[in-house]
């Protein structure tokens, strides 16, 4: 990301929608507030926006308000879109109409959470890199095969930036904070909110399978990230085995001493779990949500997947 004009302050506008993620939001506007405290002059200003100029609740029952109506939206040097888990659902014409014109007076636009949907449908996510909350991932993947999609808490990407939400926005504001003023407010910032310096390129990862599955053996892990790279074409054991060179025996061994259960049955639980996100964050038919989760059988889905959620792919989509 190029640096703005850092002499007059650098307006952020904050593009907001119905069951926003506060935490994500927060991650936004707090640096920013922060960065003027520590400068001791306004670095930064920012607006909320939203669809019209009624108050907008976020997912944890918190109102904001007031909010500019996008049709009285002023042009700013960049905006950030914030929304959550049905972000693959909303249209938002006229807000998208805003964003195109404030592109077209050079400015930068960012998503937050799983705000990267209503970019990439409008298509100003093409030829860009992006990232987005992980449980939104899989159905973005399906969705977008042509954007590149990072496994990372946040990506900057000339004009465009994007983070998973949560604490990974903090981060990506402090990477921006620093490319706007220098590293020494960013460092100040950080401390201000106890949090962790600038994070190096490999921290900046989402949370390895170290920490998301509790599991330490080199092995498992090893087989664990094959499989989540062949959930759709579904890698056979005695295969899976051979990629790590090691006999099936041992892998099922060191498999069921680590997880308690046989690579077989972690492995159809993954399939089933990107199963249910793709279903609840994106709008492929059951069919095809099946195929991508590796199962050839639509009735061996459906009787797989109610077993696994305790109810059918299709109560699951009306959800």
């Amino acid at each position: 990301m190029e640096a703005t004009n850092t002499v007059s302050p650098i307006t952020f506008a904050i593009l907001i929608f119905d069951n926003f993620p506060m935490m994500a939001f927060s991650s936004v506007i707090e640096p920013l507030r922060a960065a003027n405290v520590l400068a001791r002059r306004t670095c930064y200003r920012w607006i909320a926006v939203g669809l019209s100029g009624k108050k907008v609740k976020a997912s944890n029952g918190i109102v904001v308000e007031p909010v500019i109506p996008v049709d009285e939206a002023p042009l700013v040097d960049r905006i950030v879109v914030c929304s959550g888990g049905d972000a693959d659902h909303l249209v938002a014409g006229p807000a998208i109409s805003w964003i195109r014109k404030n592109l077209r007076r050079g400015s930068q636009v960012g998503a937050v959470a799983d705000a990267a949907f209503h970019l990439a449908r409008a298509g100003l996510l093409d030829g860009y890199a992006c990232t987005l909350h992980w449980t939104s991932q899989p159905a973005f993947a399906e969705a977008f095969p042509a954007i590149e999609l990072r496994r990372d808490l946040y990506v900057i990407d000339r004009g465009r930036f994007t983070s998973a939400g949560g604490v990974g926005s903090l981060d990506m504001l402090l990477n921006i904070i620093a490319t706007d003023y220098g590293a020494d407010l960013s460092a100040g910032v950080a401390e201000w909110f106890v949090h962790s310096p600038l994070r190096s390129s490999v921290d900046r990862k989402m949370m390895p399978l170290r920490l998301r599955t509790g599991i330490r053996h080199e092995l498992v892990l090893s087989a664990i990230a094959i499989m989540e790279d062949t959930v759709e074409e579904r890698v056979g054991m005695i295969d899976l085995a051979a990629r790590l060179g090691v006999s099936s025996d041992k892998l099922e061994r060191t498999f069921h001493s680590e997880t308690g259960m046989s690579p077989n049955s972690y492995y159809r639980r993954m399939r089933l779990r990107r199963a249910a996100d793709l279903l609840a964050h994106s709008t492929l038919p059951v069919r095809e949500v099946a195929l991508a989760c590796g199962f050839a059988s639509m009735s061996s889905f459906a009787r797989a997947f109610k077993d696994f959620n305790g109810h059918s792919p299709r109560v699951t989509r009306k959800r």
